[in-house]
């Protein structure tokens, strides 16, 4: 298992109140169609939102309103998406829908060209020599994204995810 250490749980690099660095459990998994994996993925962030919704009113509650971790749990236990976002609002004027798309939709990496521009000493001929010069290259990057890949959008505007050559 990979380790990597969650910015959201970090202040100056070091972790804020956990025993251990938090794990990334990554797996590699071939589907069978472009569509079982474009479900997948979506019931992925499905997920991400549903438990980084709990997890607000949660802490709302626990850090805003003095209760404490059981008795949020207790508070929570049975509740909807509607009633949670009802609580965010009502008890801590907090519009879920106005929260980062970071947080609701979580972080999709995908790999995409991305033009770096270096400054490169030529040495060509004598009257060159030693000019410094701008040089741009195209390099293919994973690069961090938040944004919803449920609709067809997503896929729309980055349909080389799903090519067969990629």
């Amino acid at each position: 298992m990979d380790r990597v250490m969650s910015t959201a749980l970090c202040s100056s690099g070091k972790a804020i109140g956990l025993k251990e660095e938090p794990g990334f459990d990554g797996r590699v998994i071939v589907y069978p169609s472009n569509q079982t994996l474009k479900d997948y993925l979506s019931w992925r962030q499905a997920d991400c939102h549903i438990n980084n919704l709990y997890n607000t009113v949660f802490w709302a509650l626990v850090q805003q309103s003095g209760l404490t971790p059981v008795q949020a749990q207790e508070r929570l236990q049975g509740t909807l998406a509607a009633d949670k976002n009802e609580i965010l609002f009502s008890e801590f004027n907090i519009n879920y829908n106005n929260e980062p798309l970071m947080y609701r939709k979580g972080t999709v990496l995908i790999w995409q060209k991305v033009g770096e521009v270096t400054t490169k000493e030529v040495k060509l001929p004598a009257e060159m020599e030693g000019k410094k010069m701008e040089m741009t290259r195209t390099r293919t990057k994973p690069v961090p994204l938040h944004c919803d890949i449920i609709g067809d959008a997503f896929w729309k505007e980055h349909p080389e995810i799903l090519d067969e050559d990629s």
